[in-house]
């Protein structure tokens, strides 16, 4: 589903709704938005090849589900953004949730040193703005787009 928006014909600045009601104007801010929660998701596909070549297996087990399960729901919520589709929210939301949990567990399993230094920049860096953003979209009812 979230490939179909990609394979869908580029309207610059508008995108049709469902229901057949017409183009409606996404405002830039939107746009921006559902770029950086489609493109998240995007970045989140290589990593998991990472984690699971590079961890033990039954650590690669969790943590490939976890960010699996982060990228679902952030390409959710974006394509949906960026279709004008108020069905972003519930996407939002988890991802909000998954990323917070995600940045904790990093955080409470890090070997001291650079594991922690590397987990507190990836969360401080990435997943709490990204958890604040989804979280904030997911609570906020929009107006046409």
């Amino acid at each position: 589903m979230a490939l179909g928006t990609f394979n869908s014909p580029a309207i610059v600045g508008s995108c049709i709704r469902r229901g057949g009601t017409g183009p409606v104007r996404l405002s830039a801010a939107r746009r921006r938005q559902g770029r950086i929660l489609t493109g998240a998701g995007l970045a989140l596909l290589p990593w998991l090849g990472y984690l699971a070549g590079t961890l033990p297996p039954a650590e690669a087990a969790a943590w490939v589900a976890l960010d699996a399960l982060e990228a679902a729901a952030l390409l959710t919520a974006g394509t949906r953004l960026l279709r004008g589709d108020s069905r972003h929210r519930a996407p939002a939301a988890a991802a909000a949730v998954l990323l917070l949990a995600d940045a904790c567990l990093d955080l409470a399993t890090a070997a001291p040193g650079t594991e922690l230094a590397t987990a507190l920049a990836m969360a401080v860096g990435a997943e709490l703005p990204l958890a604040g953003l989804s979280a904030w979209l997911a609570s906020r009812r929009t107006r046409g787009a």
